[in-house]
């Protein structure tokens, strides 16, 4: 199956570490990370990477997504580590978060950032908290993923996943680029694919939530962070998006100065 990998080079000399490899949400693609992150990391001296999952962006697989489990994206994230020339940090970002700790627990990185992620525990709380605490968001979400992104008018999706002084040109713009997910997948989320209750591993792993995250409460960045016995560190003022939001910025400078850290610290980076 090919697979659509973005990926951004440091324009003089070798790359510094180990590759980055980012890993996408839920409705979207390589291309979330591209906006940003890619390029800043590639201006910083790290080989950077972005995978669209199969059946995302410009991978095959569309016309099986429908049938697409958890342990498909995880060997897709496999797969393209395989092909890269040294086992890479892997950062992914809400339902990417998953099928990264999924992805640990296979073979073995260097490092791994969970930003906005799934938690250990699986989706069925926060989609529980959902519901009682949004409902009219619970429900746009709903039919999103029954119908599709484009099936609903997105007020509230945006509201969720972007802060309200990114402006609208750009908001409409990513909103356009959403697509259809995997309900399968989705019931994995829920707790039928969940990674082992108590984590073995024994790599670093930085935490990163958003404080108004509408989709991951600040107790599932927490329990994520205790599962793999460190600090979780949670952004003010920034929605679920955190690679597209207003405060970008912060959030990659974050994750930079840590992989600075880490790769000086030695350890397998």
């Amino acid at each position: 199956m090919r697979l659509e990998v973005i990926s951004r080079l440091p324009a003089q000399g070798q790359p510094k570490g180990p590759p980055l490899l980012f890993v996408h949400g839920a409705y979207g693609a390589a291309w979330i990370w591209d906006q940003h992150f890619l390029p800043y990391f590639a201006d910083r001296g790290f080989a950077a990477h972005a995978v669209s999952l199969r059946g995302h962006g410009g991978s095959d697989g569309w016309e099986m997504l429908a049938f697409a489990r958890l342990k498909d994206y995880v060997a897709d994230v496999l797969a393209v580590t395989a092909a890269l020339p040294a086992p890479p940090i892997l950062i992914g970002h809400s339902m990417g978060g998953m099928v990264v700790q999924k992805a640990l627990y296979e073979a073995a990185f260097p490092a791994a950032v969970l930003m906005a992620s799934v938690p250990p525990h699986g989706l069925a709380g926060s989609m529980l908290g959902m519901a009682f605490s949004n409902p009219p968001l619970f429900s746009e979400m709903s039919t999103a993923q029954l119908m599709g992104p484009a099936m609903v008018n997105g007020y509230l999706a945006r509201k969720a996943l972007f802060s309200d002084d990114l402006d609208d040109e750009r908001v409409d713009d990513y909103l356009r680029r959403f697509q259809p997910e995997s309900q399968l997948v989705v019931f994995d989320l829920m707790g039928l694919d969940l990674p082992p209750s108590r984590s073995k591993l024994d790599i670093p792993v930085l935490v990163l939530g958003a404080r108004n995250d509408s989709f991951v409460f600040e107790s599932a960045v927490k329990a994520t962070a205790e599962a793999y016995r460190t600090r979780p560190e949670l952004f003010d003022g920034m929605a679920h998006a955190m690679m597209l939001d207003h405060d970008w910025l912060k959030v990659a400078g974050r994750v930079h100065d840590w992989l600075e850290a880490t790769i000086a610290a030695g350890g397998s980076a």
